[in-house]
Formats: C-alpha cells, sequence, structure tokens
C-alpha cells in the first residue's frame, strides 16, 4: 500500500511497484475533490442507459474518465459509508454503525492526512458524523464532531439532508442560501478552491451531497422535463438529479476556467444504493425502480443496496476506460496516500482499504487479493472477487447463509450454497476471522489511550 515519491520537481513520480503514475500537480501536489451523492442508484445515470434521466455532466465525465462499475459503499447506509471514507476502516470500527452514529474522536482522518501534507482542506454539504440531535441539523461551531475539528482548514455545512434554499452551517455560523443545494454548495467550494489556488495551495475539498435522498425536492424547470412520464414524487427526484448533474457540469467547468483542471483529481462515488418505491412506469420497458437489474435497494447488503455509481477523473493522467476490479469506499483513503504523497502513517493500521493506484495507471490486477467485508443491523457479506456470501438478519436473528457469483449473476437470483460447499466454507471461516478484527476495533484496540475517550 505505501508509496515512495522519488521526485518533487515540478512534477511528481508515484511508484507503487513496478507501476508508476506520472502526477502533474500545482506546487507538486494534486488537488484533490471527493463528491459524493446520496442514496443514489447504481443506474440513475444516463451513462447506464436510464430511459428518462437526462446526466449530460457524469456521461461526459463517465466517458473521459476511469467508470468503475464494481465499487461498493461500505455500508448500505450514510452515516457509516461517509465514516469508511474518512478513515478507510470498516464503519463499526470508528463506532459508526448505524444513520446518526457520533464518529469516534480518535479515528486519523484524511482531511488531517491531508491538512498535515500542507493542503487546505474543506467540506461542503451533508456531513452527518457528528450524532447532532440539532432539530434544524446545524453544526455549532462549539460542536466537538464539526468538519473544523476532523481536520477540515473551512467547512460549509449541515449534519444532515438540505434541498432548495438552505440553511448551512459556515464554520459554524448560520447562513441561509439560494436557490438548489446541490449548485449552492458547488458553487461555494469553487469559490474556496479558486482563493487557494491563488495562493499557490492545492486543496482537498470534499462536496457531500444531499440528493436524492427523501424527501424530494426540486425547481419546477427541473421537474418539468419528467412529469409527462412518471409520477410527481418519481419526478421529483429526477429533478434533484438533473440539478446535482449541472452541478457537476458547475464544478468541472470551474477547474477548467481556473486552469487547474489537469491538476485535479475528481472521485464521485453515492453513500449508499437507490431508494424503494421508485416508479418510472413499466410502460418504459425497464425494471421500474433505483437500482435496475441488481437486487435489494438502500440498507441491503444485496448488490443493490452497496453497488454504486463511480468515476474518477483526471484529465491528462488517468486514461478514460470501464474498471470492473471489486472495490469500495474504503479503498479511498489508502489509494490517497499514494497518489498525493501523504504520510503512510497517517491511516489507522488497523484498516479495510488498499490501494487503487495500479487501477488508476491503468495496470489493474487480474485479482483483487483482500476481500472486502459488509457490516451493518441487516447483516454481513463477504466479498471476495466474483463470489459473494451473504447473511441477512432478520427480527435480531441470524440467517442462512447464502452464495452468489455476482459477476456471472449480478441479480443475485441463484443461490450457490449448497453447490460450492468448498468455496462458502472457506469464505464463512474468512468472514469470521474479520468479524473478531471488527469486535477488537469496537472494544477500543486500535486507540493508543492517551487518545481520549470515545465521543
Amino acid at each position: 500500500m505505501g508509496a515512495s515519491v522519488v521526485s518533487w520537481t515540478g512534477k511528481s513520480l508515484v511508484f507503487w511497484g513496478a507501476i508508476a503514475l506520472s502526477v502533474p500537480s500545482m506546487a507538486d501536489k494534486p488537488n484533490v475533490i471527493l463528491v459524493m451523492s446520496d442514496d443514489h442508484g447504481w443506474t440513475q445515470t444516463g451513462y447506464y442507459g436510464h430511459p428518462l434521466l437526462k446526466t449530460p455532466n457524469l456521461d461526459d465525465m463517465a466517458a473521459t474518465g476511469l467508470r468503475m462499475d464494481r465499487f461498493y459503499a461500505t455500508a448500505p447506509m450514510c452515516s457509516p459509508t461517509r465514516a469508511a471514507v474518512l478513515t478507510g476502516r470498516s464503519n463499526d470500527r470508528t463506532g459508526v454503525f448505524v444513520v446518526g452514529d457520533p464518529i469516534n474522536k480518535q479515528e486519523m482522518m484524511l482531511s488531517t492526512a491531508f491538512r498535515e501534507a500542507g493542503y487546505s482542506t474543506a467540506h461542503f454539504g451533508k456531513w452527518h458524523l457528528n450524532g447532532s440531535g440539532n432539530p434544524d441539523h446545524l453544526i455549532p461551531a462549539s460542536d466537538p464532531l464539526s468538519p473544523g475539528e476532523l481536520g477540515f482548514d473551512y467547512w460549509l455545512s449541515i449534519s444532515t439532508q438540505f434541498n432548495l434554499n438552505p440553511v448551512l452551517s459556515r464554520n459554524g455560523v448560520p447562513e441561509q442560501f439560494e436557490g438548489d443545494g446541490s449548485e449552492v454548495i458547488v458553487d461555494e467550494a469553487l469559490k474556496f478552491i479558486a482563493r487557494e489556488t491563488k495562493k499557490d495551495r492545492p486543496v482537498f475539498v470534499v462536496v457531500w451531497y444531499s440528493t436524492p435522498h427523501r424527501i424530494f425536492d426540486a425547481t419546477e424547470a427541473d421537474v418539468a422535463p419528467y412529469l409527462d412520464r412518471t409520477d410527481r414524487s418519481s419526478a421529483l427526484q429526477l429533478g434533484e438529479l438533473a440539478a446535482m448533474d449541472r452541478s457537476i457540469g458547475t464544478l468541472r467547468q470551474g477547474l477548467q476556467d481556473l486552469g487547474i483542471a489537469k491538476d485535479t483529481l475528481v472521485w464521485f462515488t453515492s453513500d449508499n444504493g437507490g431508494l424503494t418505491d421508485i416508479d418510472y412506469g413499466e410502460h418504459l420497458g425497464v425494471h421500474p425502480d433505483s437500482t435496475g437489474h441488481l437486487r435489494g435497494f438502500k440498507k441491503d447488503l444485496y448488490e443493490g443496496g452497496i453497488r454504486v455509481p463511480t468515476i474518477i477523473e483526471w484529465p491528462g493522467t488517468i486514461e478514460p476506460r470501464v474498471s470492473h476490479y471489486p472495490s469500495a469506499t474504503t479503498d479511498i483513503f489508502p489509494t490517497l496516500i499514494d497518489v498525493a504523497g501523504l504520510d503512510p502513517n497517517s491511516i489507522n493500521p488497523v484498516n479495510d482499504g488498499l490501494s487503487l493506484a495500479s487501477v488508476l495507471a491503468n495496470d489493474e490486477p487480474a485479482r483483487r487479493e483482500e476481500p472486502l467485508g459488509f457490516r451493518c443491523t441487516a447483516g454481513r457479506a463477504w466479498l471476495d472477487n466474483d463470489w459473494k456470501l451473504v447473511r441477512n438478519y432478520t427480527s435480531g436473528e441470524d440467517g442462512e447463509f447464502e452464495l452468489y457469483n455476482v459477476v456471472g449473476d449480478p441479480s443475485e437470483s441463484s443461490n450457490l450454497i449448497r453447490q460450492r460447499p468448498d468455496i462458502a466454507s472457506r469464505m464463512v471461516a474468512e468472514l469470521s476471522v474479520w468479524e473478531a478484527s471488527i469486535e477488537r476495533s469496537i472494544a477500543g484496540a486500535d486507540y493508543p489511550e492517551e487518545s481520549g475517550d470515545d465521543e
């Protein structure tokens, strides 16, 4: 996982074993922007052939960047996946077991790693890691788990959902905005990026939308194109996604206008799979929901709950292509250690990710060497390349193990647990070892005693 940076003159050259990726960068470091949608189903994009939704900017990004068709959210829920992005660890290790749980203050954060590497760091949009009980979801400056307390120099954030005309906390001070929330936070992010670019400082920016999370809200102009093809609720969701896509176009154009697009890696993904009860109309001739042919939805450990649309764009550095390499949000931190030359010791040594540097460098391994584990209140899953083990929890009781080949059967329609007991028994044993490690983390084994108490 560790990278060695061998040159810092004009551009850096980061090595991953025998693989080298030339990294052009402002101030010798690439800018990094992490963008995340909220409850965005795997097929809710134009580039996956959605029959109604138009996403020209995501489509263009997918055509010019690295489209990752087997990228997974670490959990089928919001807060847990966000914790995984910023720590490289399974959410349960961090104390974020379910939506709204506060992250442990002792966690080693990606934002802190970037700040210590000389980056200006900023968070925009949905936070949802502070366990806030505030009825307005605003984050005061005094919040011990605000973005500012967890590695971000600047923040314009809210604890949970926001839509039209949002009120957001700017470094802890509430401020009213006009317009679609997705466009508001991108506009503000570009202002921050422009200021720091003038100072010749590289940036690490996190843009977390709350689109298309229920309750849906969008302008009539964004809803209008869909009203004659579906019901109003679905049209509102599609309108939200259209506005979000437009904001992604604004972000990409803004980077071009600032002259830093080729110095900037933009990583787009979703926090979990799509929502149920999204009916675009059977007359369209498609599977009428947000996850298409994938089984399940948000809160499920089937593919529809955790496989999410993902694109990584870095013009001139990452070649346009489609990857089927299995990867997850826990891989973001290790990957960025290599890409941005961060301190390899900036991540907790007990983590669940691996660097995707070779994938970005177009030297994709034939197999993933380390399986991916998933834990949530719905159950457990263990993904080893083509094979996926699932165990659902129903009414607090363990269900039977299920085994699927998710490459040959992405709809998870054929349970092969009896046909392949050899594979199942091996994966059950591996899952058991991983679960024991998680339990040790929950007990506090990963934190030095001097770190202080859990928050």
